[in-house]
């Protein structure tokens, strides 16, 4: 277990279980499958009918199909076991308009601009709000990987710096293994013109 013991005795009252895959397609092209489930340890009397425990009240899946420069080019969206059938089911549709977004490029704020809130299922929005960081941890080596054929490909900037702590520009990271990204680099290359360059924000 990796956090610490829980002192005081606990009761299990609900469980959210997030579970995502990524495939690379023969036709070129990378799927994202992204699964979230909530259940109950207990019946749960719910305005639709009773929902006995371990059942699941919510069963939503979502796929995003993308491109290699991660752009949404299609997506389905499912919603198997919802606590209100027949109403919460009816908006899968709607996250098409999720189709031609960056995953890399402002993608949580374009996200809540055309699907958010009422505009949607509050489930499957935040499941799709994952994903960025899911696709750059599956598919970030195919991208970053040098391709022979194209000697710039070497000069990109790798996705992952500046998306966390321990990857910040100014960090012993980024100065040890990415030094040529590095804010101070070790020779007299120009990161900071890179940087701004090759700027990525989910948000």
């Amino acid at each position: 277990m990796s956090l610490t013991p829980s002192i005081p005795r606990r009761a299990l009252k609900h469980t959210r279980a997030i579970h995502v895959e990524a495939f690379v397609r023969d036709d070129g092209l990378w799927d994202i499958d992204a699964h979230v489930t909530d259940t109950k340890p207990f019946d749960l009397s719910l305005p639709s009918g009773n929902l006995p425990a371990g059942a699941p009240l919510h069963s939503l899946w979502l796929r995003l199909t993308l491109d290699r420069e991660f752009v949404v080019v299609d997506i389905e969206a499912n919603s198997e076991a919802v606590p209100y059938p027949g109403y919460c089911n009816t908006i899968g549709p709607d996250y098409k308009k999720l189709i031609g977004l960056s995953l890399v490029k402002g993608f949580r704020h374009a996200l809540k601009e055309r699907i958010g809130g009422a505009l949607g299922c509050t489930h499957l929005t935040e499941l799709a709000q994952i994903l960025p960081t899911a696709a750059l941890q599956a598919f970030g080596g195919e991208v970053n990987r040098p391709n022979v054929s194209d000697p710039l490909a070497e000069q990109k900037r790798p996705p992952q710096l500046d998306r966390c702590h321990a990857l910040r520009s100014e960090g012993a990271v980024v100065a040890k293994y990415y030094p040529k990204w590095a804010i101070s680099p070790p020779s007299a290359v120009d990161s900071q013109s890179n940087l701004s360059n090759q700027a990525i924000s989910f948000n």
